[in-house]
């Protein structure tokens, strides 16, 4: 039985593609902020077909937090195979008024915690000579954007950690890759200005074909999405 760790999935791509692995016969660790939203997505992924879907109620800021919630879903999947590092946040702000406590939160959450799950999941991947790590990216990952520096500088380095993990990976039988969604119907993109291109669905179906039906030649793969 297959069984992947999901962050970010109390709404958005993470709900989507929590649902599309559940469609796929996929366990579930949905990994977030404890909220109804969390509950609802679990609940979701059960009626999708998941065999099991859990809430890990964890703040993705909190170094602590993110270590036990990975130790719990570890414990109770320990043939973890899936990692989608999802989660994120976009203060819109411009560089002059950017807090230390906003920067140094929005790269805990977008890129801290896909460091240290990866940290936590790898040992148990290498072991079982199989595993897929996904990072959920933005094409913020290969421009900047006004207003938005500090979730640019956690994009562009989410795909350099990607890149340097992959050459880690190399012939171990575990594979990582990027996806690189652009504007994309959810609530992160309200007030934006920016006109969706695409939808969650879309996008959480790109991410479970790299889980589950991509060959491992994707290694190190940056898959950019532009929309219509």
């Amino acid at each position: 039985m297959t069984s992947a760790i999901v962050t970010g999935a109390s709404r958005g791509i993470g709900r989507a593609t929590a649902v599309e692995l559940a469609r796929r016969g996929v366990s579930l660790a949905l990994v977030g902020r404890p909220s109804q939203e969390l509950e609802e997505s679990v609940a979701l992924a059960r009626d999708a077909g998941a065999p099991e879907a859990i809430a890990f109620a964890c703040d993705l800021a909190d170094t602590a937090a993110v270590e036990a919630a990975a130790y719990g879903v570890l414990s109770h999947f320990p043939g973890l195979g899936i990692l989608v590092n999802n989660a994120a946040v976009a203060p819109r702000v411009s560089i002059e008024e950017t807090r230390n406590d906003v920067w140094n939160e929005t790269l805990a959450v977008n890129l801290r915690a896909p460091f240290l799950l990866t940290r936590a999941v790898l040992p148990t991947m290498r072991k079982n000579a199989r595993g897929r790590i996904v990072h959920v990216g933005s094409i913020s990952s290969t421009l900047g954007t006004p207003r938005l520096s500090a979730y640019c500088a956690s994009k562009w380095g989410l795909v350099g950690f990607m890149k340097s993990l992959a050459e880690e990976l190399s012939g171990s039988g575990v594979t990582t890759l990027a996806i690189l969604p652009g504007s994309t119907a959810t609530r992160m993109l309200e007030g934006s200005g920016m006109p969706a291109r695409m939808s969650a669905d879309e996008v959480a179906q790109t991410i479970a074909h790299y889980c589950l039906d991509a060959p491992a030649a994707h290694n190190g793969a940056v898959i950019e999405m532009f929309g219509v």
